[in-house]
């Protein structure tokens, strides 16, 4: 039979889920009368609320077009730099790539990114316009800037030579022609088998076995399955093999207890597997991502792609504030070290190393909403955690200076923010370097800056876009330090007590700032009940009931009001917090607290120019 692998790869929110589930339905995977959900490659419960694309997934289409039937394996890969390192893995799998590029928005920061990647591959993309039945939609302008990309990228003759398709994966339709409308995706499953090439590996069938490994799970019933392509020989259930480090060292010997193919969205135990196709083996324990499983007779181990860094990290301890143990069951450091290292194992972009403290960790990864995905994962399995401050990863240049990551921003506004949002970044050191109408009263700025001022800036930029403003962002290149960034401009309300909040007292904080509250919830010396109209922090009673006596004011009694409190998202408040906050973690509660929890040893804020 023919085979195909083709990886999707695209800017976060261009369309790649949805496309995949028009490719699956037009395929045949479906039957007729079986329902299945919207974004169906977005299994996990996170990426279904987000609405964005965190683990890369493979499945498998069965075409009948022009050449024959041909079995397609389509990698859908996430859209968002944060977890740009299962992008870098995935695409050793595959032999082509379809690049995805909204004929609104164009080319974005993720575009370039994921497309850099596929180029320094070897890979030959197609480009697939989707959401050309947008209103706004410019096919053509969208072309000619995915060209000036390729080229500037630095793609060669061959790969600037490539083929462009017009689609809408919400109807469900392609087209090489707009002129000549088409009614389903026939056109780009052709293209699809006709560009891309068939894998090379399959010539290689009657070698020694050998697969790299890509992606790693967890099955209650399997144990560990590790995913990759058969670069050469056969893979058969009972088959005695191995497991090289990248280093050619031998983890371990064991065999094969279930080869699974991807099937549609199921995977599929099958008796034996080519070189070529993609697959999951079971039966090792101890093999983790850049593995080689191989043939006992295998010596060398296969190449593994190199993992962009880190760029931000934060340290996750022990919860240890007077309401620890109450929601979460999963408490002690040793159980978080575990968890953490699991995960490290299993995603390459994330680094955990252990601090001078025996109960604290160092966890870096590739940015904010990566590092809150897995505290969110983790919050949901029961553990409570304290969370400092993102801060960004520092690097030593050849002269000893110190350098830091800078992140290319391109932001689309309105028309009547720009001002706003410029006056902005340019007080957090980032650098204007392209500004221009993109359309519909909307102005695109495109910066440098530096990760450090992006660090808590998202919240502030929807307040003062009014939700309508849309950030887009990915590491660049390490420039040398730009000197100090003004973080929070307001301080905090800290509770100076131990107890239950009272709605008369917060109801008479309410002038002083905005609660992060309500009333008849349990606080804490040193918690962090909402935020000062001020600078500076203020130590204040949450607790302080009405006096139950019978002296009262001449006129009424004003009846308590109290307006509803802001209460931060996960990654709002770890975005919120300065460098002696921290953010307390557990299955039921997000609270903000000191550090220092006793006000006299705490610092106080002081202002520079105060």
């Amino acid at each position: 039979m023919n085979l195909r692998n083709v990886a999707i790869i695209a800017h976060v929110d261009h369309g790649k889920t949805t496309l995949v589930d028009q490719l699956l339905a037009q395929s045949g995977v479906f039957r007729a009368n079986e329902a299945h959900a919207e974004r169906a490659m977005d299994s996990n419960d996170q990426e279904r609320e987000r609405g964005i694309t965190i683990l890369a997934k493979c499945t498998s289409v069965l075409w009948n077009g022009k050449a024959g039937e041909t079995r397609i394996n389509i990698i859908d890969t996430p859209g968002h730099a944060d977890f740009g390192g299962e992008v870098e893995r995935i695409l050793g799998m595959v032999d082509g790539c379809v690049l995805l590029v909204d004929a609104e928005e164009g080319v974005m920061p993720q575009t370039k990114f994921v497309l850099t990647k596929a180029l320094k591959m070897g890979l030959r993309p197609i480009l697939c316009i989707n959401k050309v039945d947008r209103a706004h939609a410019d096919p053509d302008k969208v072309h000619n800037a995915a060209f000036d990309l390729f080229a500037a990228i630095g793609a060669t003759d061959e790969q600037l030579d490539f083929p462009h398709i017009y689609a809408s994966g919400r109807a469900g339709w392609a087209t090489l022609d707009l002129n000549q409308p088409s009614d389903n995706l026939g056109p780009l499953f052709d293209l699809i088998v006709d560009h891309v090439p068939a894998p090379k590996q399959v010539e290689a069938k009657d070698k020694p076995f050998q697969i790299l490994n890509v992606l790693i799970e967890s099955d209650p019933f399997l144990g560990r399955l590790l995913t990759g392509r058969i670069e050469s020989g056969k893979a058969a259930p009972g088959m005695a093999i191995k497991a090289l480090s990248r280093d050619g060292k031998t983890i371990e010997q064991g065999r094969i207890t279930k080869v699974l193919a991807f099937r549609g969205l199921k995977r599929q135990p099958v008796d034996e597997a080519e070189a070529g196709d993609i697959v999951a083996i079971a039966g090792m324990s101890k093999a983790t991502v850049a593995d080689t499983l191989c043939a006992l007779e295998v010596t060398e181990a296969l190449p593994a792609q190199p993992i962009d860094p880190p760029t931000i990290s934060m340290t996750v301890s022990v919860n240890d504030s007077p309401l620890a143990g109450r929601e979460g069951d999963k408490v002690q450091s040793r159980v978080i070290r575990d968890r953490l290292l699991k995960e490290a194992e299993a995603n390459v972009a994330i680094r955990v190393t252990e601090t001078g403290g025996k109960d604290a960790f160092e966890v870096a990864g590739r940015g904010e909403l990566q590092l809150g995905v897995l505290i969110e994962n983790m919050r949901r399995e029961g553990f409570e955690l304290s969370i400092s401050r993102p801060r960004v990863v520092y690097q030593i240049g050849e002269n000893g200076e110190r350098l830091e990551p800078i992140e290319d921003v391109v932001i689309d506004v309105d028309d009547e923010y720009t001002g706003v949002v410029i006056e902005k970044l340019s007080a957090r050191k980032a650098e204007l370097k392209d500004m221009g109408p993109s359309g519909a009263g909307k102005t695109r700025l495109t910066l440098k800056s530096p990760s450090r001022s992006l660090i808590g800036y998202q919240g502030e930029f929807l307040t003062d876009t009014r939700g309508s403003g849309v950030l887009n962002r990915v590491f660049s290149h390490y420039e040398p330090h730009k000197g100090a960034i003004e973080g929070r401009l307001k301080g905090v309300l800290v509770s100076n007590g131990d107890g239950e909040t009272a709605a008369f007292a917060l109801w008479n904080l309410e002038e002083r700032g905005v609660m992060f509250v309500g009333a008849g919830e349990k606080t804490y010396q040193g918690m962090i009940i909402g935020e000062n109209a001020r600078w500076d922090d203020l130590d204040v009673n949450p607790m302080k009931a009405k006096a139950l006596n019978n002296i009262r004011a001449s006129g009424k009694d004003e009846a308590v009001r109290l307006t509803p409190p802001r209460r931060p998202s996960l990654e709002q408040a770890i975005a919120y917090i300065e460098e002696d906050e921290l953010v307390e973690v557990t299955p039921k509660s997000i609270r903000l607290r000191k550090q220092t929890l006793n006000p006299s040893f705490r610092k106080k804020r002081v202002r520079e120019d105060a």
